[in-house]
Formats: C-alpha cells, structure tokens, sequence
C-alpha cells in the first residue's frame, strides 16, 4: 500500500468510495464507480488508477470485484451527458453505482470538491480523493477499466478515431479525426469536438 493513501476516513463507519472515469472525454460514456471494501482490506499498489499502468489496473480489478463487500458500476451516454450536462452526469452515474450496492454504506467519500446527496447517507467530499483513500482509488480503477474496455469495443467498429489508444480524449490525432470524418453518435456533442485552429479551417 502507497504510504500516502489511508485505508479508510472514519475507522468505525462503513464507506463506499465513488469516483467516474472519462469527465474529460469527446466520445463515450462517463463510467463511475462505487466500491465498499473490507476494513482490512490492503493491496501493496493500490492507487489513483491515473498512477497505475494499464496492466497494474487490469491486474487489480478482478482482485477489486472478488474482495470488496459490494461494487457497483455504471454508464452515462453521450446523449445524456449533452442533455444534463457533465458535471452532473458524473454525479448521477455515482447514485446510480451507489443504487447497485447490495449493502447500504454508512459514509460515502467522493472523490472531487462538489456532490449532489444521494438518499440520507452523509457524504465527504476529496479532492484528489482517488490517491488518498483506498476505497476511492478502488472505484477509480473499476471506472477506469470498464471504461477503457468499452472504448476498445467501439473502436472495432469506428478506427478511424483510435479509441483503443485516445480513449476518447481530446488528443490531437482524435480531433483530426473527426475534423477528416465529422462526430458519430458516440460523440459529446455540447463539448467542443475541434479546437479552435481547426474551426478556422470552415471559415
């Protein structure tokens, strides 16, 4: 376990650790995760699944599903996420997560400085809780990995876009992309698909 992160916030309360993968995304769903894990519960890499490579978050989520004592993930569509907006597309992909738990947390700790209550469970917000709680990175890497794999499926039928490797991030190999090939129904359309450069090419 990383030195820095702590087990758990409050010893004698029973957590449930949500955060969201892809906020930043042009294309694909937002994936957040909520996980309770046992008070005993150590994994010597455990971390922000932004701090682990790919096959360190691959090797941790099946350990993640079997030990945990409820997990829950969900999807948030680009449709949806262009008519609620981001920002609370994450927070209801959390409550939805929260919604597949089969044992009730007594605290939840979100990662992030804002959160919209969900139900009557008092709820701490963490910035950059995904590197300082365990049970907050363990929900980082299930968004993360769900979502990375969902990526990988849809890119077998867009490749043009390279969403096995861009995820569906701004890169600039994505957004020639879609400059070259316009959006799909996949693509956030209230984000700004092209950057400002290219826009100019329509003038």
């Amino acid at each position: 376990m990383k030195e820095n992160i702590s087990p758990f916030f409050d010893p004698k309360l029973l957590e449930a650790g949500c955060d969201e993968a892809g906020r930043g995304c042009l294309a694909g769903p937002v994936v957040a995760a909520a996980v309770i894990l046992p008070k005993d519960f150590r994994h010597p890499f455990l971390n922000d699944s932004k701090q682990l490579s790919e096959k360190k978050r691959e090797q941790l989520r099946p350990i993640i599903e079997k030990e945990a004592i409820s997990w829950g993930v969900s999807f948030i569509s680009p449709k949806e996420i262009d008519e609620i907006n981001i920002l609370k597309a994450s927070f209801y992909g959390m409550h939805r997560s929260l919604d597949q738990l089969k044992t009730i947390p007594e605290l939840l700790l979100i990662d992030g400085n804002r959160f919209i209550p969900y139900s009557t469970i008092p709820h701490k917000c963490i910035v950059k809780g995904d590197s300082k709680y365990l049970c907050i990175a363990a929900a980082s890497i299930l968004a993360k990995t769900y979502r990375d794999e969902y990526m990988c499926e849809l890119h077998e039928n867009f490749p043009a876009y390279n969403w096995k490797k861009n995820k569906g991030y701004p890169t600039e190999e994505h957004r020639s992309a879609i400059k070259n090939f316009g959006s799909t129904e996949h693509h956030r359309l209230s984000f700004t698909l092209l950057a400002p450069e290219q826009l100019s090419l329509f003038d």
